[in-house]
Formats: structure tokens, C-alpha cells, sequence
């Protein structure tokens, strides 16, 4: 029986391990079927797959690798044939595999770290691209190195070109954006792509309907869209500035001067009644001011760069330039439309025309005519007037061939347009297609041509009654005076001369000729330059000539003309064209209206004929005409009027944001983006780019108005807000610069308001609008140095002879280009070569000298000193002679509050200690020279010579009071003031 299970057991096993084996079997069956089909599978995705990689590997290289070749190794490893650096080209996928003069390949396949391509592109050993400027990005270094590792592809050139034009048909992709312009120097360029952050000035405003979908209203808007980026960074807004805070921040902020102690009192009670009725009508009443031109007038001349003189190695006197700057102040006193202030500096001498032509039914022989007698009535003389904006610019010709004169000036007004009117930066632009941004060298040649029958010109045009001509017959006096002085000391040299040629021609029996009818006889029959003249007298010569012209040329400061163009094809330029400029109709052979392209920006290399025009990128057409809507009129005349229409076409985003930006940069500090005159690639990008759009947008529904933009920012709480933060240390950790605006940034005062605030503490300073530059007292040493002009030195620097002259705003001091205030100099006042869209708030060890130790400083504090005295003489009671009440002047006058007791008590202990000091240490007193001595170089023999200059304005000259004229009180009590103007209190804006 247990056999028979035991054999059943047997069996039955035998049967499970049978079934086992099958099913074992089937499995693996199946497992190798279900492999081998996946292998399959595979096999035929990867075989789907390879078309697919073969395009992407393509497109790396095409849009991709191979620019990033052109770009920074073409030039030594293929562009010249016959000089390929390293005996390694670039040009093909044989070349770089089989590398240089080495031997080895310059890249292995599929492994990038064993590459000797990568390795020098990274500078690991070999340094290639060698120049550090030159390097590649970590960007363009990956770029590269994926190439390698699958492969390095190298399509062919048709099929590089089927995937170039096929990219070229999708506007946007993740390599960025399209711009369709007037077309780049090379098809690379011109469908190039940008990353949509890098365009943003050049997209469209968005509608308000955009950017305010919620319907808030207008005067809310500034806080919603500050509040709502301070929301996301987390950050919360200050408390509103106090009453005295804020008065002091309007006033300075619109009219460039602090309010007066009675104004903060009055504002502080108002504020405390009734703070909004109290702010706004404060806004008022400032945006009324006179005083508001003057300052804000002042930025804008920061911005074109305003000077008196041409700068360079002349510095020749511009003499009528003063009205363009009283014009400026009158423009943003009257808030005309910023449209209209475009198109009147751009473009006002022609719109006089087409007035005048109109006005008088003139033909255009008739209307040139006219144009140089200056038939023009006052408001065609205004826009005359306002077209000194493109004579701003250094310029002189001396030395230079004509048309490198011309290029210089063409390529500064192509410049400066770009800057001042569209914050862009075209300067780059002459030579090639710009690197960062869509700008096309044929737009800045359009841009040239646009410019390219301009001329310059003094012009006659009669004077405004608005225009301020006081001190004309004072003045003229003068300069007649030094005129005469120069003329005389000529002639008694050039008697010498002459007596000396009668001589010589008596000698050589030839009838005698004087120096302008002899000049082109030849050498044999005319006596020799300077006859009878030796080294000395021939230097002084010169001088006394370079003199004559000099005040010559000072004298049209006072007759009806201005510093303006004219259009013509072309005019024949002086060789010292810069001494004085008229309209001269005389063609300069071999010219012509149309334009070309410079290729380099060289005059000799000249390209493809251009159509004036304007920039492509901005797609806002200047031109009804489909096939050419960027381009705008050839003709000899109104080119610049249709640049300057299109500048301020509705639809020009550039326009409207950058002078937004600008004023909103005057009221922060900063702008929203914070290069206003960079609005590229790389400038600094908008922090606020809705609420940029929303206010281009309000600004010209409010009818191109300033003041408008004024009072909608300056209502606003982000406005009102204090510089202090009740987490200031956290915000300056996350937002050291303020960007987001949760506090109010403080600011140092400019060097204008500096010395301007100074004089109204003093009770100096004369409030007149407009007219003729004056000429603060600066250091002597400064004044008197000389300062090359021609051959020659320009005549020292003699300020206005009384105070009442000197002692104007700042805004109306004659700009030497040559020759800087010191003093202003030192307080960042901008350098008038260049557009200058911020000033330099550096504070510097010299600065803190000049404010302790400068004749400047202690003159005014002297004369603030005297003013406190006299009025505490007036006073009676037993309190008129009390130095603590001197003292609490001092607070009125310069801080504008009351001192605390300590204050009082401090600082009269200080000047008691300082009276004694004064009576034991005398001041010396100042000497003002009535002529100094020059010393030169005659230019032909190399040997030195002395000459006389007269400075007759310090013959009766009414100087400021000096410390050894006053009591040692009064020096002790101007210690006490000279220690209040150095404080951060007065210096500084909360």
C-alpha cells in the first residue's frame, strides 16, 4: 500500500515537474517574443526618431553655432584666405576636424571635455577668442560644446538656407523675437532675434483700458501700481513725510530753491487744517512760479548739453546762444505742449519759412531773401529762436577738411536726436548694425540724410518782446572797451610793420602796397611777412588779432540774431568756420541731396544710397508710400519737420516713455527705467513698465502737458511718502536702491541749487528772468589761468561788476566749455560735451574743503552775517543785540525752522570762543589785478614773449564783502552760519 502512494506520489510529481517545465518554457517563449518585439519596437522608433535629431542637430548649427563662428572666429580663422591665424580654419566641418598646424583635430565627436576647441574657448590653456571683450558666454560656450556631443552637424549651405528662411517666418520662438526693420548690413543681422524684455520700448503703449481693466481712477492709479509690485515683493510703504518735509521736497523739486521759513510756517498750519487742499494748492502755486522755468529749464539744458562757447580747441563764443536757454524757461513756464517743444527745436526755422512764405505769398528766391534779412515776425522768430538745440554740440572746423567737419556735425545731431527725444543710443550705429538693439545702420544713415540739408548759421532774426534786454548798452560798453584796447595795441604793431614795408619797397623802387593788396603778389615783389617786426612783436601781433576777433564776435550779443540753420544742398565753410557762420548759398562742388551709407562710418567707403528716414523698428510709418513707409522726403526742405512729425506721432512709444521717465526721474531720483537716455538692451530695464505705459498714455491725453504729469505724480501717496521706514534696515538689505518704492529716496542738492540756495539764505540772490549771461565771481587763480584759443589765449574771465549782476539764478551763468566753475564743477555740475541724463550724487573729500574752506563759502557766509546784524539793529527791546537771536536768524534763514535751546546754546558758545580768535588773527584783504602780464610761445621762431591784458571791470568794481572788513562778531557769527550750510540738513532733500 505505501508502495502504491509512494509510486502515485512518484507519478504525480513527475507530472507537476513535467507542467512546471512547460509553463517555464512557455515564458521564456513569451518573454523572448515580447524582447524581440520591443526590439523591434525599438528599432523602429529610434529609426522615426533619426530624422527628427538630424533636424534639431541642423538648426543648432544653422541658427545657432555657426553665428556665434562668424562672430567671434571668422575674422582670424577664415575671413581672409590668405592669413588664417594657426593655419585653422573655421569654414567647414573637414577644416575643424582636422584642426591647425598642430595636427590634432580641434574637436572629438561626441566628446566636448576632450576637445582642444572647447578648452581654448574657455580659456583653459589657449585663450581664444585672445581679447577679453572678445570672450564667449557661458551661454555660447554650452551652445557649442551640445554641438559636439551629438555630433557636430554641419549642414549644407541650401540647407541652411531652407532653415534660416523657415525661422524666418515664426515671429517668436524660445530664442526670442523677430523685428522687421529696413533690413542690417548681412542677412545674420537682420533676422537676428531679441528677447521680448530687451524690446520692450519699442512695443506699443498698452491701451488704459490694458492697464487699468479694474477702472481705478486716474489720480489713484501711481499708488495702485506701486502698491501692487510692493504687495509682491512683500514690502509695505512708509508713513507720509511731515508738513515741513514735504513743503521743502515740492519746493525744491519744482523750482530748484527751498521754501522761506514764513512758507514752511504757513504750509504747517495749512497742512494740519486741511493736509489735501493745503498739498494741492501748494502745487499751484509753485508750478506758477517764474521760478519753475528756470529749474526745469535747467534739467533740459543738462540733457542737450547747453554752453555759451563751441568748445573744442577754440572754444569760440556762440553769442546769441542765451536765448535758446531764456526760450527753453519760457517753454516750461508757459507748459507749452512737449509735441510742440519737439518740433520747434528740431524744426522751427522751418515752420518760420512756411509761415513767412505763406504770410507774404513769397516765391522761394523771394522767401531766401527774406530769410537772411530776417523778415520773420515774433512767433516765427521764436521757432527760430528754438532751433539753437542743434547748434548745441562742440564744434569747430579749424584744422579739419570740410567734409570731416560736416560728418562730425551730422553724426552729434544724429546723437543727440537719438538721446534727447527717443532715449536711444545711435552713436554705435554709424559704423555697423547695433550690437544689442533692432537699429540697422541704413536707419541711422536715413536718420543723417534726415539732417543732411541742414547748415548752421548765425541768423538775423529780431529780438522777442518777452526777451529780457537789460544791461545790452552796460555791457556793450564794455566789450566795445576791450575791443578798442585790442585794436589799438594792433595798429601800433602794425605801423611798425608798414613803416617797415614803405622801406622796403622805397629800397626796391616798387610803388607801395598795403598788407591786403599785396597779399597775393609774389614772393620777389613784396616785402617779407612781418617786416620789421622781431619775435616778440610778432607774437603780440597775433594776440591783438585773435583779440579783435574774439571781441568782435562778442559784440553780436547784442544785435537780433541767433544761434540757429538754415537748409541748403550744401555751403562753402570757412577754414575757421566756427568764428562765425551765415547763411551762404554758395554750392560746394561735387555735392548732392541724396544719401549714402558709410560703410565703417568712413567718408571714403561709401555704400548703398540711402532715402532720409527714420527708425524702422519702432513700426510707426513716416511715409504714406507701402513700399518705402520708413523713409520721408529728399527734397531740399522739410526733411527735419517730417523727422521731428514723426518723432511725435501718438503711436511713437519711444517718445511719450522717454519723457515720462525723465520726469519722473527729477521727482525720485530715479527713473522708471533708470537710463533715460539709454532705453536698449542694455539699459537698465523698467521697474515699473505699467505704470511707464500708463503714464505715456495719460500724458498725452492730458494734452502733451508737464505740469499735468507734475501734479499727478506729486498728489500721489507714493510722492508724499517719508525717506525714513519703519523697517529701514530690512528694506536696505532687499532693496539697498529703492527701486520698488516703498520709501521716499533722499537726495543732495545739485551744484546749482547749492549756490542758489545759498544766495537766497544770504538775501542776495536777484530774481530776473532771461537775458544776457552773467558771470559769477569764481576762484581768481581759475579766472585768470590761461586757457588756449587759436594761437593765442583767450581773454581772461572778468565777472559782472555788482552784485546785483552776479548774484542771479544759476541757470544764467555764461558756460565756458573750456573753462568750469570750479565750484559748480566740484558739485557735479555736467560736463556740456555730453548728454548728461543724471547727475553724479558722489560726495568727495574736495567738496567738504570747498564748503568749509572756499572763498565762495566764506564770502556768503559773511554776507548772511551782515544781514542778521543789520536786521537785529532794527529791532528794539532788550532782545536786539542778544546773540542767541542772531543765532535763531541764522536757523530761519538757512534751515528754515527754529533751533532747539541746546542748538542756541551750542553753537553761541562756539561763537564766543571764536570772537577772540578773530580779533588776534586779521584777514587779509582781497586785491583785484586791472591787468595782468601773459606769457606765450611765438609759434614760428619757438621763443617765448610777454604781452599786457587789461581787466577793466575791476577798475570800478563793487566786491562782495570780505572777512577784513567786518568786526570780529560778525566773523564769528558767519562761523556759526558757515556750520549751518554744511549740514546734511541743508544739503540734503528729505
Amino acid at each position: 500500500m505505501k508502495n502504491q502512494l509512494s509510486s502515485k506520489f512518484k507519478s504525480h510529481f513527475a507530472i507537476q515537474r513535467l507542467i512546471l517545465k512547460s509553463l517555464l518554457f512557455m515564458a521564456f517563449l513569451v518573454t523572448e517574443i515580447c524582447d524581440t518585439e520591443a526590439q523591434q519596437a525599438k528599432s523602429e522608433v529610434d529609426q522615426d526618431q533619426l530624422p527628427k535629431a538630424s533636424e534639431i542637430g541642423d538648426r543648432l548649427f544653422t541658427l545657432k553655432v555657426m553665428p556665434i563662428f562668424k562672430e567671434k572666429c571668422v575674422g582670424c580663422h577664415g575671413g581672409n584666405q590668405q592669413d588664417i591665424k594657426g593655419e585653422f580654419s573655421i569654414l567647414s566641418r573637414q577644416s575643424v576636424l582636422r584642426g591647425g598646424e598642430s595636427g590634432d583635430p580641434a574637436i572629438v565627436i561626441g566628446h566636448p571635455d576632450d576637445s582642444y576647441m572647447i578648452s581654448a574657448i574657455k580659456w583653459e590653456g589657449s585663450e581664444m577668442p585672445p581679447k577679453e571683450n572678445d570672450r564667449l558666454t557661458p551661454l555660447q560656450i554650452s551652445t557649442i560644446e551640445q554641438w559636439v556631443r551629438i555630433g557636430a552637424p554641419w549642414p549644407s549651405d541650401a540647407r541652411q538656407k531652407q532653415i534660416q528662411e523657415e525661422n524666418a517666418s515664426i515671429i517668436e520662438n524660445e530664442d526670442g523675437r523677430l523685428v522687421a526693420t529696413s533690413g542690417g548690413q548681412s542677412d545674420q543681422w537682420t533676422n537676428r532675434r531679441y528677447q521680448r524684455e530687451d524690446l520692450w520700448a519699442f512695443l506699443p503703449l498698452r491701451t488704459q483700458s490694458e492697464l487699468n481693466p479694474k477702472g481705478i481712477p486716474r489720480n489713484q492709479m501711481i499708488d495702485h501700481l506701486i502698491t501692487e509690485e510692493l504687495n509682491q515683493q512683500e514690502f509695505s510703504s512708509a508713513p507720509e513725510a511731515t508738513a515741513a518735509e514735504l513743503i521743502r521736497r515740492a519746493t525744491y523739486d519744482l523750482t530748484g530753491l527751498p521754501p522761506t521759513y514764513e512758507e514752511v510756517s504757513q504750509f504747517q498750519t495749512q497742512h494740519a487744517k486741511n493736509s489735501k487742499k493745503a498739498w494741492s494748492e501748494l502745487i499751484e502755486r509753485l508750478l506758477s512760479s517764474p521760478r519753475y522755468g528756470e529749474h526745469w529749464g535747467r534739467h533740459w539744458l543738462d540733457v542737450t548739453r547747453y554752453s555759451d562757447t563751441a568748445g573744442m580747441s577754440n572754444d569760440y563764443e556762440r553769442s546769441n546762444l542765451w536765448r535758446y536757454r531764456d526760450y527753453v524757461i519760457r517753454s516750461f513756464n508757459s507748459d507749452k505742449p512737449y509735441n510742440e517743444f519737439v518740433r520747434e527745436q528740431l524744426a522751427g526755422d522751418e515752420l518760420a519759412d512756411l509761415s513767412l512764405q505763406a504770410r507774404e505769398d513769397l516765391t522761394r528766391e523771394e522767401l531766401e531773401v527774406s530769410q537772411v534779412k530776417g523778415q520773420y515776425n515774433q512767433q516765427e522768430s521764436e521757432w527760430i529762436v528754438a532751433t539753437g538745440f542743434l547748434r548745441l554740440g562742440p564744434w569747430d572746423n579749424a584744422m579739419i577738411a570740410n567734409d570731416e567737419a560736416r560728418q562730425i556735425y551730422l553724426d552729434d545731431l544724429v546723437n543727440i536726436t537719438g538721446q534727447t527725444f527717443l532715449s536711444q543710443t545711435l552713436r554705435c550705429v554709424k559704423c555697423h548694425d547695433h550690437k544689442f538693439d533692432p537699429i540697422p545702420t541704413r536707419d541711422y544713415y536715413r536718420i543723417y540724410s534726415a539732417f543732411g540739408t541742414t547748415q548752421m548759421a548765425e541768423r538775423n532774426v529780431p529780438f522777442l518782446e518777452s526777451e529780457n534786454r537789460q544791461r545790452f548798452h552796460e555791457e556793450q560798453t564794455h566789450v566795445e572797451k576791450m575791443l578798442a584796447y585790442a585794436r589799438t595795441e594792433k595798429d601800433k604793431i602794425i605801423n611798425v610793420q608798414e613803416t617797415a614795408a614803405k622801406e622796403w619797397y622805397q629800397e626796391h623802387q616798387l610803388p607801395y602796397k598795403t598788407e591786403d593788396d599785396r597779399r597775393n603778389d609774389p614772393d620777389e615783389m613784396k616785402p617779407p611777412r612781418h617786416v620789421g617786426l622781431n619775435y616778440v612783436q610778432q607774437g603780440q601781433l597775433k594776440v591783438r588779432e585773435q583779440d579783435e576777433w574774439i571781441w568782435n564776435r562778442r559784440l553780436e550779443r547784442y544785435q537780433p540774431m541767433a544761434q540757429s540753420v538754415y537748409n541748403a544742398d550744401s555751403t562753402i565753410l570757412a577754414w575757421n568756420g566756427a568764428r562765425m557762420l551765415r547763411i551762404n548759398r554758395k554750392r560746394q562742388k561735387g555735392t548732392t541731396t541724396t544719401g549714402n551709407i558709410l560703410i565703417g562710418g568712413a567718408l571714403t567707403a561709401v555704400g548703398e544710397a540711402v532715402m532720409p528716414g527714420v527708425l524702422s523698428a519702432v513700426a510707426v510709418p513716416s511715409s504714406n508710400d507701402p513700399a518705402a513707409p520708413y523713409t520721408i522726403s529728399d527734397s531740399i526742405n522739410g526733411r527735419r519737420l517730417a523727422l521731428a512729425n514723426w518723432i511725435v506721432d501718438e503711436n511713437n512709444p519711444l517718445t511719450t516713455r522717454s519723457i515720462v521717465n525723465r520726469v519722473w526721474k527729477y521727482h525720485f531720483g530715479s527713473g522708471i527705467a533708470a537710463n533715460p537716455n539709454n532705453f536698449g538692451g542694455k539699459g537698465a530695464k523698467p521697474t515699473h513698465p505699467q505704470l511707464l505705459d500708463y503714464l505715456a498714455n495719460d500724458f498725452m491725453e492730458q494734452g502733451w502737458s508737464i505740469k499735468s504729469l507734475h501734479r499727478l505724480i506729486m498728489m500721489s501717496s507714493t510722492y508724499k511718502q517719508s525717506t525714513r521706514h519703519p523697517d529701514l534696515d530690512s528694506l536696505q538689505e532687499s532693496d539697498p536702491n529703492n527701486l520698488y518704492l516703498a520709501r521716499f529716496s533722499r537726495r543732495r542738492l545739485i551744484a546749482e541749487e547749492l549756490r542758489d540756495s545759498i544766495l537766497q539764505s544770504t538775501g542776495e540772490l536777484v530774481h530776473e528772468i532771461g537775458g544776457l549771461p552773467i558771470m559769477p565771481e569764481i576762484n581768481m587763480e581759475v579766472a585768470l589761468q590761461p586757457r588756449m584759443i587759436q594761437f593765442s589765449i583767450a581773454p581772461a574771465y572778468q565777472p559782472s561788476p555788482t552784485p546785483e549782476q552776479r548774484n542771479r539764478r544759476s541757470v544764467y551763468a555764461y558756460q565756458v566749455r573750456g573753462q568750469a566753475d570750479p565750484f559748480s564743477e566740484l558739485f557735479n555740475q555736467p560736463n556740456p560735451n555730453e548728454s548728461c541724463e543724471s547727475r553724479e550724487t558722489a560726495a568727495v573729500t574736495p567738496q567738504a574743503f570747498a564748503l568749509l574752506n572756499s572763498e565762495t563759502m566764506n564770502d556768503r557766509a559773511i554776507a548772511i552775517a551782515e544781514r542778521i546784524l543789520l536786521e537785529s539793529q532794527k529791532e528794539s527791546g532788550p532782545e536786539k543785540s542778544d546773540l542767541q537771536n542772531q543765532i535763531r536768524r541764522a536757523f530761519r534763514y538757512i534751515l528754515k525752522r527754529e533751533p532747539s535751546p541746546r542748538e542756541r546754546q551750542r553753537l553761541s558758545e562756539y561763537a564766543l570762543k571764536m570772537i577772540p580768535y578773530h580779533q588776534t588773527h586779521a584777514a587779509q584783504p582781497t586785491v583785484y589785478p586791472t591787468k595782468i602780464t601773459r606769457s606765450l610761445v611765438e609759434e614760428f621762431t619757438g621763443r617765448p614773449f610777454e604781452y599786457e591784458e587789461i581787466l577793466p571791470v575791476f577798475e570800478d568794481y563793487r566786491a562782495d564783502t570780505k572777512a577784513d572788513q567786518v568786526s570780529a562778531e560778525s566773523k564769528a557769527l558767519a562761523d556759526v552760519c558757515l556750520l549751518l550750510f554744511n549740514t546734511n540738513e541743508f544739503l540734503y532733500v528729505e
